[in-house]
């Protein structure tokens, strides 16, 4: 049986705005999302805060989406600081596919949905 199934790998980077960054956020910093890891550049940090507004949005974008779900147009995430004007753009990059087995070691099951 084919346990193949395709992610996209991502970018996440700091974008300024007008308004200005009052964290310590630098523009063009960035880290990707290479299948369930993060890489961070060497020279790149990234807040810890902006980190956890950020999260639970990749594993939806890694996928394949339907043409009109919000998450495939909405790329800008706002610093979870309200007085801060970075924002933080998730791009997708390229495609990776993946092994079922190499990634659990739970069964896929005939009759599962969707």
């Amino acid at each position: 049986m084919d346990d193949k199934f395709t992610l996209y790998n991502l970018k996440v980077e700091v974008v300024a705005t007008d308004k200005p960054m009052v964290c310590r956020h630098k523009e063009g910093a960035y880290f990707l999302v290479i299948g369930e890891d993060l890489i961070f550049p060497e020279t790149n940090s990234f807040s810890m805060y902006a980190l956890s507004a950020i999260l639970p949005l990749l594993p939806a974008k890694q996928r394949p989406l339907h043409a009109n779900d919000w998450m495939l147009s909405d790329s800008l995430i706002a610093c979870p600081d309200p007085n801060c004007g970075a924002r933080f753009k998730i791009t997708r990059i390229e495609t990776q596919e993946f092994s079922h087995a190499e990634c659990t070691i739970e069964p896929i099951h005939k009759g599962d949905k969707q």
